[in-house]
């Protein structure tokens, strides 16, 4: 089986270079038509299940993909930013460089925010749910962060080591013979749209 995530699409706070978090904010111009663009790929993809983060940009932009039903899954929000919710990423990196940069990394937890290692479990735990219950390939509408996770926890990659995904893509892991142990990374980043490395989630 297949496990297909979808980052949503591109967000004001996300033009804004904003961190949201579990806050929210509606998806641009760009970020709709990202949305209707990665959808007929979704078409032929044809995932036997859906679920979604519950967050509002995951949902507006499974409404926009066709998947306005699908299954909402809290455990699939973005990392929780705490303090810097809402910050702009240009603005942390010239005041607080340092901290920025371990932070990425997964060193440093903002105040009153998640540990990168609280979130990998949440990841980790929501993901061998539903891939543990069969049922055909699996598609995930979520976040940058999340993708990331999932690269951390399926194939053992370093916070570091995971290029952003753009808003609107899709990473795709191959579980062959049902092994939830050992998938492939089958696509990464693949979409419609110029990948765009300077983005903010």
């Amino acid at each position: 089986m297949r496990l297909i995530l979808l980052r949503h699409g591109e967000t004001l706070w996300n033009t804004q270079k904003r961190l949201q978090g579990h806050d929210d904010s509606p998806l641009s111009e760009r970020g709709v038509a990202q949305a209707q663009a990665i959808a007929p790929s979704l078409r032929t993809l044809a995932p036997a299940r859906v679920i979604s983060s519950d967050l509002g940009r995951a949902r507006q932009t499974a409404l926009l993909v066709g998947y306005g039903d699908a299954v909402l899954e809290p455990r699939l929000r973005e990392l929780d930013m705490g303090a810097w919710t809402g910050r702009a990423k240009d603005e942390l990196i010239a005041s607080q460089l340092d901290d920025y940069a371990a932070w990425r990394a997964g060193r440093l937890t903002p105040a009153g925010g998640e540990s990168w290692q609280q979130f990998t479990t949440r990841i980790r735990d929501a993901l061998a749910d539903w891939v543990g219950r069969g049922g055909g390939d699996l598609l995930a509408i979520v976040h940058s962060g999340v993708v990331r996770a999932a690269c951390n926890v399926l194939l053992g990659l370093a916070p570091h080591q995971i290029l952003p995904v753009t808003p609107g893509t899709l990473t795709i892991f191959d579980f062959a013979d049902g092994n939830a142990a050992a998938p492939r990374l089958e696509a990464y980043n693949l979409g419609a749209f110029t990948p765009d490395l300077d983005v903010a989630d």
